[in-house]
């Protein structure tokens, strides 16, 4: 009896330990070490940047595209610029404010706060996902979409289950609880989500198959982009990597091309839509204080801003909001070059920073985003916008 208990107790010990070092990797990329982070972005091949014209019709929405570079704050956009001999696709918003970032219980907010804040409108406490400093569930305006009727997309370069994503479609005490995200996702009727995090679908200590549970609902499950790319109508459940996808110079035009199939599938809803595209890794390269790490995920995230705004422009009934949770790394921009692209940055910190971050928008209603706001006062704004 004595060698069964010790036996049950081993494999509990084991299980407990595994589960720990799976919700651990989620998170490594905040603690890579720092002698191997890259201060110097050494410059290389540029973009063409397309100067869009701002002819809108009235002047409400009619769609709602809200991009969060988790991380960025002015020296990362800077840092990208730069980069990029001296333009983004981001000059074209003229209107320009700044959101202040700070949580419920903490002068410098993470993703997940900051994420709750800016998809729900509630100041909540570092950890929580969709609820407020009481544990309740609030709701986001993804949902506030859903029941005006109107489509929905969620898109990351991280795990959908990953803080800032999951704060638009799930409610739970704490981001760690992967696998309770994922659950929540069946909670919804979310027209596109796409970014990694499968095996929080699949591999689940509660034996579910959440991603056959999805194809029963009618979504198309698919894990590469080639394939989840052809989609043009339909549900779709695009779940492109294990857990993370990985950086930039591994996964590739990832982001802008996810950005253009959501809006492919989202755009047959003649009452509109709300998609919300996060670039997760600006924020990874500024925890490992490395340069070549922010400035490349700084350029993915605005050549997805570009496919947004080659749409809007289009169609002039969408407006385009974009902005981060917090910026991290306190970083500066010591040195560059125009003509090649290169960019020296320093760090004040591993972690993230309190300042405020800036906050640009681009179609109808931009006016509303000018000058300095809390975070929590962009989705109020937005869903004051959806109500027609």
């Amino acid at each position: 009896m004595i060698k069964k208990l010790r036996w049950t107790k081993a494999i509990a010990l084991v299980l407990a330990l595994g589960l720990g070092l799976s919700v651990s990797a989620q998170e490594n990329y905040k603690h890579i070490s720092k002698e191997d982070s890259v201060k110097v972005f050494p410059g290389g091949e540029q973009y063409k940047v397309k100067q869009f014209k701002a002819n809108f019709k009235g002047k409400k929405p009619k769609n709602i595209i809200f991009m969060i570079g988790d991380g960025m704050g002015i020296a990362q956009v800077f840092g990208g610029m730069t980069a990029n001999g001296g333009k983004l696709f981001l000059e074209n918003f003229k209107y320009v404010g700044f959101s202040r970032t700070q949580s419920a219980d903490n002068y410098v907010t993470d993703s997940a706060a900051g994420g709750t804040a800016l998809s729900s409108g509630y100041k909540t406490y570092n950890g929580a996902i969709g609820v407020d400093m009481n544990k309740k569930s609030q709701p986001n305006i993804r949902e506030y979409a859903e029941e005006k009727g109107i489509a929905t997309g969620v898109i990351s370069t991280s795990a959908i289950t990953h803080a800032t994503p999951a704060s638009f479609m799930a409610h739970q005490p704490q981001r760690k609880m992967y696998e309770e995200i994922a659950g929540d996702f069946l909670n919804t009727n979310v027209d596109v989500f796409i970014g990694g995090g499968y095996d929080h679908f699949t591999k689940r200590k509660d034996g579910r198959n959440l991603a056959k549970e999805l194809k029963d609902k009618g979504y198309k499950v698919l894990r590469d982009m080639k394939e989840i790319a052809k989609v043009k109508d339909g549900k779709l459940a695009g779940l492109t990597a294990p857990t993370h996808n990985p950086r930039y110079e591994e996964r590739g035009d990832m982001l802008p091309v996810a950005t253009q199939t959501a809006l492919n599938i989202l755009d047959n809803d003649k009452d509109g839509f709300f998609l919300m595209v996060e670039g997760s890794q600006i924020d990874w390269g500024g925890h490992q204080n490395d340069t070549h790490f922010v400035v490349n995920e700084m350029l993915d995230f605005d050549r997805a801003i570009g496919v947004a705004l080659e749409f809007a422009a289009k169609n002039k009934e969408t407006l385009i909001v974009v902005t981060a949770d917090h910026e991290t790394g306190g970083m500066a921009v010591l040195g560059g070059k125009y003509k090649s692209g290169m960019v020296k940055g320093g760090y004040a910190t591993g972690h993230h920073s309190g300042v405020p971050v800036p906050v640009f928008a681009f179609g109808p209603g931009a006016e509303e985003f000018m000058g300095f706001m809390e975070n929590i006062d962009i989705p109020k704004k937005l869903k004051a916008m959806m109500k027609r």
